[in-house]
């Protein structure tokens, strides 16, 4: 036996239909896609869509919420805080602020304000503008001498 002489069983393999080659080949004019329509177009999948069968997407119960009022704070740890004051990045007798912060690498961006949490060890003596405080943060910040004032967000006034 050589590899030339390997072949398929026969029938094992079908050609393949051509389609919308005209009324003769029984596949022509709409290629067996019926008329008009968005499932008539080329690269259509109905999403989700299960023959008629209640799709598994509106079978399955809702389950909990989203919370659009929530706020989307920066949560900054104390130690951290005194790693950017060693490292001369914040300076001690500015005001801390969210920009601030920004500003001294420590957060990313802005977004809705910023809390301090407790982690760490604060030596500075730091006054902190911040929207959020945790109790255990505050304790270390006036431990150290420092003083912690807690904005009101601004509440958009609806016309």
């Amino acid at each position: 036996m050589k590899l030339n002489d390997l072949r398929d069983n026969p029938g094992a393999t079908k050609d393949r239909m051509r389609v919308g080659r005209g009324i003769g080949s029984g596949k022509g004019k709409t290629g067996g896609r019926g008329v008009k329509g968005q499932k008539a177009r080329t690269g259509v999948a109905v999403k989700g869509f299960e023959g008629g069968q209640m799709p598994l997407h509106r079978r399955l119960p809702k389950r909990g919420f989203n919370n659009y009022g929530a706020l989307d704070l920066n949560e900054v740890n104390i130690g951290r805080i005194q790693q950017a004051v060693d490292a001369k990045k914040l300076d001690p007798k500015a005001v801390v602020t969210i920009d601030a912060l920004v500003a001294a690498g420590i957060c990313s961006r802005v977004r809705d304000g910023v809390k301090i949490l407790g982690v760490g060890e604060l030596k500075a003596k730091l006054a902190f503008e911040v929207f959020r405080a945790s109790k255990s943060a505050v304790a270390a910040i006036e431990k150290a001498g420092g003083s912690v004032k807690l904005l009101a967000l601004v509440e958009e006034a609806s016309a």
